[in-house]
């Protein structure tokens, strides 16, 4: 036993006295000047080298905590990890800048961008087989992003991101009305009625320009008819008569055209 109690300290006496043999690792940056830092972390980031351009950029706040340089980092980072598809860490980056420096002159831009990064409409390959829309997914992602671009807005109105946010609001809002409708399109094909009926009077009550109020409408009615309600039924069909006298949807019904993944 003592054998080989002295055997295993001696080997590991030898592997951490090898570990110290091994050649230490410079880094290429020590040394570097906080505009140095900055320009090696731009040019990063206009080659696409994100991640590296993310390294320099904690690097040059971390060495150079005070000054223009540092506060331009926390901005930039947050860009950084966006492109690199973080966007986690990109919207912790955008409400840390906004905390630490709220009258900041670009703090408008993050506001922006922070809305940019929620709002993600880019579905990818997948997406685009599939047929799939920002309507059908977690809305979530949806409601910060219209959060976002609001406060820049409210904040900011002059300011020259303003006017894409605020079209940006715009599309938002038909979204969220639509993945309200698209809740109680599913609820009314597996004959939740009620739930059907909630999920349309919401899109109606919260999004009452939009779009997909047509069918919110329609579904209330045709909601209203199978609950046996007859004088709602009738309200609601007045309702969509009214302000869709030509609505195809009396002729077609709740039936939409469904991607191929779903034959099966």
């Amino acid at each position: 036993m003592r054998s080989l109690a002295f055997i295993a300290v001696f080997f590991l006496t030898s592997l951490f006295a090898g570990c110290g043999l091994l050649p230490e690792v410079k880094d290429e940056t020590a040394g570097w000047s906080a505009n140095k830092l900055y320009t090696e972390a731009k040019d990063s980031m206009t080659s696409g080298a994100y991640d590296r351009a993310i390294k320099l950029f904690e690097k040059l706040e971390s060495r150079y905590p005070y000054g223009r340089y540092a506060q331009q980092a926390q901005m930039e980072v947050a860009y950084a990890y966006w492109k690199a598809a973080e966007p986690a860490s990109a919207l912790a980056a955008c409400d840390r800048f906004i905390k630490l420096h709220p009258n900041h002159p670009n703090v408008d831009y993050v506001y922006y961008l922070k809305g940019l990064v929620s709002f993600n409409e880019d579905l990818g390959l997948l997406g685009f087989i599939s047929n799939q829309d920002l309507t059908e997914r977690d809305p979530k992602g949806l409601t910060e992003a219209f959060d976002a671009f609001r406060e820049l807005a409210r904040r900011f109105p002059d300011s020259k991101y303003t006017p894409d946010a605020l079209a940006r609001m715009k599309y938002l809002v038909n979204a969220m009305a639509s993945h309200e409708v698209h809740v109680a399109r599913y609820y009314m094909k597996r004959g939740a009625y009620l739930a059907a009926v909630n999920r349309a009077q919401y899109a109606l009550k919260n999004y009452p320009q939009a779009p997909a109020i047509e069918e919110a409408l329609f579904i209330m009615v045709k909601g209203y008819d199978q609950l046996g309600l007859i004088d709602l039924r009738d309200d609601a069909d007045r309702v969509m008569r009214k302000n869709f006298p030509q609505s195809e949807f009396y002729a077609r019904g709740l039936e939409r055209q469904q991607p191929w993944w779903k034959l099966w």
